[in-house]
């Protein structure tokens, strides 16, 4: 009997999951509920432990949030299939962008896979988001803002580990620094 309990022992010590350590400088740390293009409540600490690449965009934007896109769908291309991963647009802009949406959005533009994720919060939230990432944007008419373009990638602690300013710029930078966190 007592080799059972053994193996059992073993087996449920070899099995368990490894927990990603969460240091206080963490997104995961923020406590915001965010709703997703699937009209689920999360929060960020529900996306620990892949790497994330995050961007903030707006669905109506005409200029360079399509660019940012197109960016995110590169870096996406170019690290190729690789669970360890997660690409998160968030809205700046969530009283237009709601989850149906956000899910419309990514439908249009083929990033409604299980790597995809679109996040609307709340107006407070999104604040608070965007000055984690040290993201600038302000409404400057209904329907329209102008903001910074940044992509930013996290650990899958949620600790920031490289940032991109620009767009159309080379992402080799970026995804060196994915590829490194997902340990390839």
């Amino acid at each position: 009997m007592k080799k059972v309990i053994f193996f059992l022992s073993l087996l449920l010590v070899a099995c368990k999951q490894p927990t990603t350590k969460v240091s206080d400088e963490s997104i995961f740390n923020l406590t915001s509920t965010w709703h997703t293009e699937e009209g689920k409540s999360i929060q960020l600490k529900d996306l620990k432990g892949k790497v994330l690449v995050v961007v903030m965009i707006y669905t109506s934007c005409k200029v360079a949030c399509p660019r940012l896109v197109a960016d995110m769908q590169d870096i996406r291309k170019k690290v190729g299939n690789n669970d360890k991963v997660q690409y998160v647009l968030v809205t700046i802009d969530p009283e237009t962008d709601t989850p149906e949406k956000l899910k419309a959005f990514a439908i249009s533009k083929g990033m409604d896979g299980d790597e995809w994720t679109f996040l609307q919060g709340n107006p407070e939230t999104v604040r608070e988001f965007a000055n984690v990432l040290s993201v600038k944007y302000k409404e400057i008419s209904p329907m329209d803002f102008s903001h910074s373009n940044i992509i930013s990638v996290f650990s899958p602690g949620g600790d920031l580990l490289h940032q991109q300013e620009g767009l159309g710029v080379n992402n080799r930078e970026t995804i060196a620094a994915i590829l490194q966190a997902a340990g390839h």
